[in-house]
């Protein structure tokens, strides 16, 4: 018996909306069923053994798609790129099955690349290879660094060549699975409103709270409440993304999940150097997804929201649910920043004016030096001693300065460090280390790291510094 398949599936979606949010579907056959990349830490999490669940059991369940349905595409549609487009819909995946994990959390398991549907608007609903690799990767990097993001399950190679405009083709093929708590969507709740179905608004918010947000159900503003709690996990996500130096390259509503979640990598990129401007996808060609208009993007995505939300929650309690996002973001980006040198400063019942000094000026040096921004934090995770709070020149000595600017900031900067350090403990300074490892990866997938990882799997079919990386990623033994 497939213990995946053995998994007990919760129909939520089907039970308590009905089809007012999905069409039932079918999965394309493909030629080949290739497993390239299973997740145990994923199977963990949905109480199975690792070792008990075979290869086979993946492709029966994730690249045949025996044994379950009905396999739902959800019906949503969202602003893209500032213009609303109600032709959206799951283009090329699935609602695969929806299963309690051992955290007593329901989990979304759902398609990329299993094939048409009724909203694939001329497109073959497939994924290349390519793109299934990189979602792998920024991933399980996102969530190494403590960012809440989706998860991928599994990776199967499928045999088609595909064609497409950013890639050499043809190129190949895959499916993957998507682990999230939820694929409901801002442009869930935008579709209702653009049909004029005010009574499914109310309907689909109470199914939302009552499963995503339990601590809310009894409460009499549950539906302001809600928001403002959305509004908070929102701030939190993107302070995550821009301390780990993350642009998602894609904005749109419809991909902002109503768990506050991040999900579905596309074009994304993690910075090279701090460069305010720099942009993840090509076709951006105004930078409106640029790096450090993140914060205000999804701002406006939860104004946006706030269409059909008002059809049920009154205007002054939209606004008052959104007017604490910048505060929530600054000091979320502030207590990560920190941690990222060595620093726990709790910014929740008062301000610290030497960390936010140091603070400054080390987006400061980043910013003016173009260093690289995840090299500058590893060499300071890698170099860091206790000796440094006795010598302030000791502080990342084998540094060279590139002019007298950079060099007058980051003896300002240094000096900041050094105070910061002599704030603390002898006792706290193995805890500030630890920190440091913890928030500061050896590994990060860059643009050369992923493309060259690519170019091996591409050329000579080697695998083999794919699976590294991730066992580095996760801490497993390599």
């Amino acid at each position: 018996m497939n213990p995946i398949l053995n998994l007990t599936y919760e129909p939520s979606i089907e039970k308590f909306l009905g089809d007012d949010y999905y069409d039932i579907v079918a999965a394309a056959e493909f030629p080949t069923h290739l497993l390239r990349w299973r997740n145990e830490d994923v199977l963990e999490q949905f109480g199975l053994e690792p070792s008990e669940v075979g290869d086979e059991d993946f492709v029966e369940a994730f690249g045949k798609f025996q044994g379950r349905e009905p396999l739902m595409a959800m019906k949503y549609h969202g602003y893209q790129f500032g213009h609303y487009n109600p032709q959206l819909g799951d283009g090329r995946g699935f609602l695969y099955g929806q299963v309690r994990g051992i955290d007593g959390k329901l989990y979304d398991m759902g398609t990329k690349g299993s094939g048409t549907t009724p909203y694939s608007r001329g497109g073959d609903g497939r994924l290349t290879l390519k793109g299934g690799v990189r979602e792998v990767l920024a991933a399980e990097m996102l969530h190494r660094m403590g960012v809440r993001t989706s998860r991928c399950l599994s990776l199967v190679e499928t045999g088609e060549g595909l064609y497409r405009g950013d890639e050499p083709s043809p190129t190949r093929s895959s499916v993957m699975i998507r682990v999230q708590e939820s694929h409901i969507r801002f442009g869930t709740f935008e579709r209702l409103d653009a049909l004029g179905r005010r009574d499914l608004i109310a309907r689909l918010l109470d199914h939302t709270i009552e499963v995503y947000y339990p601590h809310l159900a009894q409460e009499e503003s549950r539906y302001s409440l809600f928001y403002a709690e959305l509004s908070d996990r929102v701030a939190t996500l993107v302070a995550q993304w821009m301390a780990s130096g993350f642009c998602h390259a894609v904005l749109n509503t419809d991909n902002m999940a109503i768990t506050g979640e991040s999900f579905d990598y596309g074009p994304f990129a993690f910075l090279p150097t701090l460069d305010p401007g720099f942009t993840a996808a090509y076709f951006d060609n105004g930078g409106r997804y640029s790096y450090s208009n993140q914060p205000g993007i999804c701002k406006w995505n939860l104004q946006m929201l706030q269409s059909p939300l008002k059809h049920v929650i009154s205007s002054g309690d939209l606004e008052a649910g959104l007017s604490g996002y910048e505060e929530q973001y600054g000091k979320v980006y502030r207590t990560l920043m920190l941690a990222k040198l060595g620093f726990e400063v709790d910014f929740e019942h008062g301000d610290d004016p030497l960390a936010r000094e140091l603070m400054k000026t080390t987006i400061e040096l980043l910013h003016k030096s173009q260093v690289g921004y995840h090299e500058f934090f590893a060499q300071l995770a890698d170099t860091f001693r206790a000796e440094w709070r006795s010598d302030a020149t000791l502080i990342l000595s084998d540094v060279e300065v590139i002019n007298d600017e950079i060099r007058s900031l980051f003896d300002q900067w240094r000096d900041y460090y050094f105070k910061m350090l002599n704030s603390r403990s002898e006792a706290d300074l193995e805890e500030l280390g630890k920190r440091l490892k913890d928030c500061n990866p050896e590994v990060m997938m860059t643009r050369p790291t992923i493309e060259a990882i690519w170019e091996r799997i591409d050329q000579e079919n080697d695998w083999s510094a794919f699976y590294e990386l991730l066992r580095k990623v996760q801490g497993r033994s390599v």
